[in-house]
Formats: structure tokens, C-alpha cells, sequence
């Protein structure tokens, strides 16, 4: 029988039932919702950190395994795009999941997906067998779904003023894991898988399944009670047919919600774009291999570390602005990099860290306002046909940006960045002139 702490059900609601047990009284529930918000973070932080660190170091492993499995470059990006490809697959299902049960069961889901996943890495790294790989890095894009997902996780019972704030500190956190992944992977990790006679790259796979399942104690043991149980947003999350159809709908009849999306979308868009092929730009501009590490740790840098103050913005002068702004950042970034030639290198620092600047904007005022906009299993399902838009149009846009400057410059692929970049700003000052002509109409 499940217990009762303050006046809620700390155990997972069967599939369908009615919200939780409202607490003794005005007082005590503004209390209660405080502290158990407080740990919720905390939690949500602790599995964050050791999740990230897991995903980044298999993703920074994944290109060069699979290339030394096949003899193939192409075959090796292949399986980097894999796990973006998981993260997709997987957003939806683990969406229900959270709307039928609540936030924790679908994150445990995640994470041990992703545990699964390394396992099968480290199987392909013992017998070379290449699909071993691909399906080991679908799994672990699973494990990122979950990170995706947990965001908003620390939004559920975030006050109003709050939401974007809550959101920006579990961004901030993925700072730690994304630069410590692949360090460990490269470095300790090898040494481990050595140590025990493995291959050497079997160990940042060995070592992302120790870090995921570090993950899943601390959401298993620590997220109680589920923050979506408590702010009443569990329910029938219907099939994953009727799930997605009607996240669509909800989507399509909300401009707020078009906007939040679409937003999301173009900052991971020019992110992946621009980011992919600029090492491959920086080399054949003679670069060395130091200076281009040090541009894609200044570029993750403007991804997560200033997140905390983009989500205190947010809250203070609307979600709308910020993202004007962050697209305003995404087209100067673009265009940066789009004008600074191969050779040189400020433009390209400058650029990056921009765009991962407005990406960073983008995603929290986005994600903030989704959990604004809908209620209940309706937010939870939306939240999850959004990460979807998001990771697929991001993996389309790692490829295709090869495919552009493949046909044309890195210059180009920079200014149709830019181009893309401008939608968001674009977009909210369509919606804000259509405001004022509408406030006009009715006072004439």
C-alpha cells in the first residue's frame, strides 16, 4: 500500500486514476510543494550529471569504434547519428510512460535502456560485429531521451514566476556531464578496458554503463514523491497512436505552442548544422586539433553554462522576448562563422559560442512556455512529440549539412543557417503585430 508524505501518494498511480490526494490545507500544501520541489532538483541534478557524462563520452567513443569495426569514416558517423535516432524513437514512448505513471518510472526506462545499450557497445567492441554498435547506441540515445525529458521534470511543480528558472538549472547541470563524458571515456575508461583485456574502446562504453546505472539508483531511490503525481499531471496517456495524434492536435490549435516548438526546432536545427561540419572547416584551414577542441568546448560552454541566468530572464520578462533574442544570437553566430575564413579563427570562436548561446535561449523560454501552455497528460504527451521534433530535425540536419557543403561552401551552409535562425524573432513579432491590429479592431 502505497504511503502518504504531506497529504500525497508517494507511489506510482495505476494507469488512468484520478490526481493525487489534496493536501490538508492552504498552508501546508504551499509548503509541501516548496520542499518537495527543492529535492526534486536535487535529484533530478544527481542523475543528470552521471547520465550526461554517460551519453557524451559513448557519443565522443562512437564515430571512432565504428569506423575501426568497418574501415568506413561513413559507416562510423552512421553510428553517431544513431543515438540522436534512439532519442527520437524514443521520446514518445517514454512520454506516455510519464503521463500513464508519472516521472520517475519513465525516467528509470530511460536510463536502464541506455544501460542496455552500452552493454551492447561493449559486445560489439569484443566480437566486431558493427550492428552490435548501431543497436548499442540507439539504446543509449534512449538514456539521452531520458535527460531530455527531465527538464521538464523540474518544471512540474515549479511556481508560475519559476518554471523557466527550473528548467535552466537542469540544462546548467548537463554543463558537467557533457565536458566530463568524453574525458573519461578517453582517458580512464581505456586504461580500465586494458586493464581487464578488452579492446580500449570498450571502455567508455563500460564505464557509460556504470554512470546510467548510477542514474537509475538516484531517480529509483531519491525521486519520491514523483513531481508528477503531485502536481496532478498523471492520467490514460491512451496508445502511442492516439498519444501522438493528439499532442498534434494540441499543438496545431496553439499558437504558443507552435511557436515554442518551431523555436526548439530552428535552435537545434543551426546547432547540429553548424557545429558538425565546423571542425572538418577548421581543419582544412590547418587548424590544429587543440584549437578546434577549443572551440566546441567554448560552443557547449554558450549551450548549458550560462543557462541559469537565461531561465531567471525568462521568468522576468517573458518567455516571448527571449526567444526574439535567441534568434537574434542564432543568425549572428551563423553569419560569424559564415564570414570568417578557414585560416583564421576568432569569428569561428566567436560564432559557436553564440550559437550555443541561442540554442541555450531557445530550448528553456520554449520548454518554459510548454509547460505553461497545457495541462496535465495533454503537457506531458505535447513535451514529448516536441523532444521529438527536435532530435529528428537535428539528426536530418547533421546530415544534410554535410550534404551542403559537400555541393557548395561552409560559407553557404552558414548564411542558410542564418536564414533558418531568424524564424523564431520573425515569428514572435508576426504574432505581436497581430496582437496589437486585434486590440485595435475591437477598440474601433
Amino acid at each position: 500500500m502505497p504511503t502518504v508524505v504531506a497529504g500525497y501518494d508517494t507511489g506510482d498511480p495505476p494507469a488512468g486514476t484520478v490526481p493525487p490526494v489534496k493536501p490538508r490545507s492552504d498552508m501546508d500544501a504551499s509548503l509541501d510543494i516548496v520542499l518537495i520541489q527543492r529535492r526534486t532538483l536535487r535529484t533530478l541534478m544527481a542523475g543528470l550529471i552521471p547520465a550526461g557524462a554517460a551519453m557524451s563520452g559513448a557519443y565522443a567513443a562512437s564515430a571512432v569504434l565504428g569506423e575501426d569495426l568497418t574501415g568506413s569514416a561513413f559507416l562510423g558517423g552512421l553510428v553517431a547519428a544513431s543515438m540522436t535516432t534512439g532519442s527520437a524513437l524514443a521520446s514518445l514512448p517514454l512520454a506516455r510512460l510519464m503521463a500513464d505513471r508519472g516521472r520517475r518510472p519513465g525516467l528509470l526506462v530511460g536510463y536502464l535502456t541506455g544501460i542496455l545499450g552500452a552493454l551492447l557497445a561493449v559486445l560489439a567492441a569484443l566480437t566486431g560485429w558493427y550492428v552490435f554498435l548501431v543497436f548499442g547506441m540507439l539504446g543509449i540515445g534512449a538514456g539521452h531521451g531520458a535527460n531530455l525529458a527531465a527538464r521538464f521534470a523540474a518544471a512540474d511543480l515549479a511556481p508560475a514566476e519559476g518554471r523557466a528558472r527550473a528548467i535552466g538549472t537542469l540544462v546548467w547541470a548537463s554543463t558537467v556531464g557533457s565536458v566530463v563524458g568524453p574525458t573519461i571515456g578517453f582517458g580512464p575508461a581505456k586504461d580500465l578496458a586494458g586493464s581487464i583485456g578488452f579492446p580500449p574502446l570498450a571502455g567508455p562504453y563500460i564505464v557509460a554503463a556504470f554512470l546510467f546505472a548510477v542514474a537509475a539508483l538516484v531517480i529509483q531511490r531519491r525521486l519520491r514523491p514523483d513531481p508528477l503525481v503531485v502536481a496532478g499531471g498523471v492520467g490514460s496517456g491512451g496508445s502511442d497512436g492516439a498519444g501522438l495524434a493528439a499532442a498534434a492536435r494540441s499543438l496545431a490549435a496553439s499558437p504558443v505552442g507552435r511557436l515554442a516548438v518551431v523555436s526548439m526546432v530552428v535552435g537545434q536545427v543551426v546547432m547540429v548544422a553548424v557545429m558538425t561540419m565546423t571542425p572538418l572547416h577548421m581543419r582544412d584551414g590547418d587548424h590544429a586539433l587543440e584549437v578546434i577542441g577549443y572551440v566546441i568546448s567554448l560552443h557547449i560552454i554558450g549551450m548549458y553554462a550560462c543557462a541559469p541566468v537565461v531561465g531567471w530572464l525568462a521568468d522576468r520578462v517573458g518567455a516571448r522576448p527571449l526567444l526574439a533574442a535567441g534568434g537574434v544570437l542564432l543568425v549572428v553566430g551563423a553569419e560569424l562563422t559564415a564570414r570568417t575564413d578557414a585560416a583564421d579563427s576568432l569569428g569561428i570562436f566567436l560564432g559557436l559560442f553564440l550559437i550555443g548561446l541561442g540554442w541555450s535561449v531557445g530550448l528553456i523560454a520554449a520548454s518554459a512556455m510548454l509547460t505553461s501552455e497545457f495541462d496535465g497528460p495533454e503537457r506531458v504527451r505535447v513535451q514529448g512529440l516536441s523532444d521529438l521534433c527536435m532530435t529528428a530535425t537535428g539528426g536530418l540536419a547533421g546530415v544534410g549539412s554535410g550534404v551542403v557543403v559537400a555541393l557548395g561552401s561552409y560559407e553557404i551552409l552558414g548564411h542558410a543557417s542564418a536564414v533558418i535562425g531568424v524564424v523564431p524573432t520573425a515569428a514572435v513579432l508576426l504574432m505581436v503585430l497581430s496582437a496589437r491590429r486585434s486590440a485595435a479592431t475591437r477598440r474601433s
